[in-house]
């Protein structure tokens, strides 16, 4: 299937629900849902993004997740059983992340800290350095473990797999993605292949 741009353009400002299970060992933070992913209520959804596909490389998990036209149960619950998370920081779709203001990045970077309390996850990783630089006033921030913990939980930053981040490859997110999902304490599965 798939979406024509008049058709997602329906999803401008809708919500993707967050992907949060009991035994969460890692919370990957999106900075918003694209307009596919709102189309089709699921997280890294647009065929164009490498999220999923940078998991199955690094190891984290062991089998392609099908998602562009909404995410199947079974591969809902599998990512939960890994220990799997998924939010954003701001929950309205756009377009582009660009379309988001300073103070919708910065109030929901304390939603966010609400969501971490909450839930307790063993490592965060918020996608995108731009995003996470704007939400917690941290302008000088870099990719990587941070230095600080984010209520309590050990944070790191990890690239954007949209395809809009050109710079970045499937391996070379699977190689940031593997570092704080060790991190976690999750078993990496050997059809990891970071080569």
């Amino acid at each position: 299937m798939g979406f024509t741009r008049a058709e997602l353009e329906h999803f401008r400002d809708a919500l993707v629900p967050d992907m949060i299970g009991p035994d969460l060992k890692l919370l990957f933070v999106g900075i918003n849902p694209g307009l596919w992913s709102a189309a089709a209520r699921t997280h890294f959804a647009s065929p164009s993004n490498r999220f999923y596909p940078a998991l199955l490389k690094a190891g984290i998990i062991e089998r392609d997740v099908d998602r562009s036209d909404g995410m199947s149960d079974a591969n809902r619950d599998y990512l939960l059983g890994r220990g799997l998370g998924i939010t954003n920081v701001v929950h309205r779709a756009t377009a582009k992340a660009s379309e988001l203001t300073r103070d919708e990045l910065r109030v929901g970077g304390e939603r966010l800290r609400a969501c971490v309390a909450l839930h307790q996850p063993a490592v965060v990783a918020v996608a995108g350095i731009t995003a996470y630089r704007d939400a917690f006033a941290r302008p000088k921030a870099t990719t990587g473990l941070q230095d600080e913990t984010f209520e309590g939980i050990e944070l790191w930053v990890v690239p954007n797999p949209s395809g809009l981040n050109a710079h970045e490859t499937v391996t070379s997110l699977a190689a940031a993605y593997r570092a704080p999902a060790i991190a976690a304490g999750m078993g990496l599965h050997p059809t990891g292949d970071l080569h």
